[in-house]
């Protein structure tokens, strides 16, 4: 499974945290805003239903008796009083106790309500006229044990508008605590995977160039992991220096027997011999030739993957060329190329001798597979913030289908018809990921041919 499949079909550690932590507010938050806002409805209305009480016992402070009459002693002004409201429509009645109407709003006679006794109340929602009403009924003494009954009763403007603006409060209250509660689910989590995130750029720097023991500052939930990893870092670390040790000593040791058979294979050329063997001699020193120059670069593969504790060092492009051009402009004019220089500063930081390594593996690239009186020529320069070494040629080139296959190793150009070991493009890429840099096959700039391009990161100053 690819990574883009892999993080398509699983979450995130982050994403996980997030969840979890989001469905218990998810769950809590509306039903701690449905208990906070039937607590303050029921307490406003409690307090509404106390002030319409209120009232009921203010009419009822105004009963009296007189020759065992009962009466309401209520003058214009207490009357106004009585139904004075900013809000609602106020109605009150006064019942005897047989029943009959004693003074207020006959119309709330139609409300039929139980006989109430002294002191005992009810509160209900009556419709009357089409009208919801909130009403409030009151059993009064009103003389020799007798009871009157008082019913109060008022419109509920006050109450939808009281209802709105719990609603619009609570609604507040709860989304700003829904935000806060999920920017600080948030901001935990990310603190808290701090640490994790740290740890995964560090990793993403490793290679096998990068294997010392990691060091981060992490809870103590990661150390295990941070040891795991540290043990696996030991492990790659000794793989790798036996597989570079290996192929360093297996390079010298193949040289060696080598070179005392090219010597020995010149010496018998040297020597009077049959014509006809001088062929087969010749085959020999070629291959011989070929098997030192495999040797050479499992050498330069050894070098170029090995311990980087060594600092990089301030150097130029330029110079690099220039060293490599002592030793390449004879063995150019004897194989009949025509090689040329066009050198200008490009300062980075680096190893000199594994670009040196480089520039030689893309010279013997260009000797060897553009044929004989091919042109050749090394530049080097700076574009940007990159400095740049190029090798162009006009041989054959490489198609641009073919292009990222030269690059792997033991791999060559699908019609190339020159023998080869296919690592010399291979070790030139290497070096320079080792020098964090790129290196990218082009077109020549005009007609047939190839352009190998190295670019570094520019040295500063």
């Amino acid at each position: 499974m690819t990574d883009s499949q892999l993080r398509r079909a699983t979450y995130s550690l982050k994403q996980r945290l997030l969840i979890w932590l989001m469905l218990p507010v998810l769950v809590a938050v509306p039903v701690a805003g449905l208990v906070l806002y039937q607590v303050m409805h029921d307490t406003a209305i409690s307090w509404l239903d106390q002030a319409l009480g209120d009232t009921a016992l203010a009419v009822a402070s105004l009963l009296r008796e007189r020759d065992g009459q009962v009466f309401v002693d209520v003058s214009g002004p207490t009357d106004r009083a009585l139904r004075f409201d900013r809000t609602d429509r106020i109605y009150y009645l006064v019942l005897d106790p047989a029943g009959n109407v004693l003074h207020g709003d006959q119309q709330l006679a139609r409300i039929q309500l139980p006989w109430r006794k002294p002191n005992e109340w009810i509160f209900t929602v009556a419709n009357l006229n089409g009208e919801t009403l909130r009403a409030a009924a009151l059993g009064a003494t009103c003389g020799n044990g007798r009871v009157c009954q008082i019913l109060v009763a008022e419109t509920l403007n006050k109450r939808d508008a009281l209802q709105q603006q719990l609603v619009l409060v609570v609604g507040l209250i709860i989304g700003g605590m829904a935000v806060l509660l999920a920017a600080a689910g948030w901001w935990a989590t990310y603190r808290g995977l701090r640490p994790l995130a740290r740890l995964s750029a560090e990793l993403e720097q490793r290679d096998l160039t990068r294997l010392e023991p990691l060091q981060a500052n992490v809870p103590g939930e990661l150390r295990p992991l941070i040891a795991a990893f540290n043990r696996l870092f030991e492990r790659l670390r000794r793989a790798s220096s036996a597989q570079q040790d290996f192929l360093a000593n297996a390079a010298h040791q193949l040289r060696t027997p080598l070179t005392s058979l090219r010597t020995e294979i010149d010496l018998a050329l040297l020597e009077p011999h049959d014509p006809q063997v001088e062929p087969l001699l010749k085959r020999l020193q070629h291959q011989v030739d070929r098997s030192a120059r495999l040797a050479t670069q499992m050498l330069s593969i050894a070098r170029a993957e090995a311990d980087t504790a060594i600092n990089d060092q301030p150097l130029d492009l330029r110079d690099i060329a220039a060293q490599v051009a002592e030793d390449w402009v004879p063995r150019a004019l004897e194989s009949g190329v025509d090689l040329g220089f066009e050198l200008e500063g490009a300062p980075t930081l680096g190893q000199g001798f594994l670009l040196r390594e480089l520039l030689e593996n893309l010279l013997h690239n260009s000797v060897n597979y553009a044929g004989s009186n091919a042109s050749i020529t090394v530049s080097t320069g700076c574009s940007g913030e990159w400095a740049w070494l190029e090798v162009a040629d006009n041989g054959p080139g490489i198609p641009p289908e073919d292009r990222a296959r030269a690059l792997r190793r033991f791999e060559r150009g699908g019609e190339s018809k020159v023998t080869g070991s296919g690592l010399g493009l291979a070790i030139a890429l290497d070096i320079a990921q080792r020098h964090r840099g790129r290196l990218e096959l082009l077109d020549a700039v005009s007609g047939p041919g190839l352009r190998v391009r190295l670019s570094v990161p520019k040295r500063a100053g």
